[in-house]
């Protein structure tokens, strides 16, 4: 009877499991049949290593959607044609871009999709495609392993230089250097009392300069320096320019008032006084023929004369 009911209990345990599982198989079918998803290639120049298929795709780094296929391109053998399928609500732009990343702790790689602006256009299907392509560009881990080779090729050309550099007349010539650097080294520690009282001089030469330079400045900019002075001098000639311009405004505004008495002056005075200046000269002459007579005669200017002439009968 216990066994009985031990084996009824153990059926029903596994029965509603069996139910429980078929009921999540369900459930998991009807979301995968509910979630629409869209499908886009990308081609890949060079390897995609680490990438598997149902391996994560990635917009700006949430997950949209998985890795369905890869394979290599049937048309150019030089790339791989990777097809994802990634959530019909994720509008992924015209200028989105795609790249194979590598997460450095788990070496697990998936799809990143980055860019992608607002004001781009809705990534279409173009004629001669199965799906819509997501142009590629290379990661930045990618860019790195890509110019590893170049770099290498650098550092073991910049090691033969360095080795062509560090030869042995090179080296005998740094020993040399340092040799002669030492010498010197030796010198200046010898004549370090020298160096000292030269310093000491120095910092005399350097105080003396600027108590040289402060009463400069004091002589300049003091009470009574230079450029005081030189102020006081340009507002005194300022002052004087100004008394000048007063002048001459002065003057000008008297000669307005005495130019019509100048003019009467040259048209009338002048004229009487040149007829003046005649009359002048008409008595002089008389005054002169008269001296000349009293010289000659004083007798007959005072008492007439008295010669009498021939009288007829």
């Amino acid at each position: 009877m216990e066994t009985r009911a031990h084996n009824v209990a153990v059926g029903a345990f596994v029965l509603a499991m069996v139910t429980l599982a078929f009921v999540a198989v369900l459930w998991l079918a009807r979301a995968q049949l509910t979630t629409q998803n869209t499908d886009y290639d990308i081609y890949f120049k060079g390897p995609v290593s680490g990438l598997r298929t149902s391996a994560s795709v990635e917009y700006n780094g949430l997950p949209v959607g998985k890795v369905i296929d890869l394979r290599i391109d049937p048309n150019n053998v030089e790339q791989i044609r990777v097809t994802v399928e990634i959530d019909s609500n994720v509008v992924i732009k015209e200028d989105a871009r795609a790249s194979v990343e590598t997460n450095i702790l788990s070496g697990v790689s998936y799809i990143e999709i980055v860019k992608g602006t607002q004001e781009a256009k809705v990534l279409e299907l173009e004629p001669g495609q199965r799906y819509p392509v997501i142009k590629a560009h290379r990661s930045h881990l990618a860019s790195v392993v890509a110019a590893a080779p170049q770099l290498l090729d650098k550092a073991d050309e910049a090691l033969d230089h360095l080795n062509e550099l560090l030869n042995k007349k090179n080296r005998q010539a740094v020993t040399e250097t340092l040799d002669n650097i030492k010498t010197f080294s030796g010198g200046l520690a010898a004549r370090n009392k020298d160096i000292a009282e030269l310093a000491t001089n120095a910092n005399k030469v350097t105080t003396g300069l600027s108590s040289l330079l402060d009463h400069v400045n004091q002589s300049y900019s003091g009470p009574n320096g230079l450029g005081n002075r030189a102020a006081k001098a340009l507002a005194d000639f300022d002052k004087v320019a100004k008394g000048l311009n007063d002048t001459n405004r002065q003057l000008q505004l008297t000669l307005q008032d005495v130019r019509p008495g100048v003019r009467n002056f040259s048209q009338q005075t002048l004229s009487d006084v040149g007829a003046l200046v005649g009359e002048a000269r008409q008595l002089i002459s008389g005054l002169n023929r008269l001296t000349a007579q009293i010289s000659r005669n004083p007798s007959q200017v005072l008492f007439g004369d008295r010669r009498k002439g021939y009288r007829p009968p």
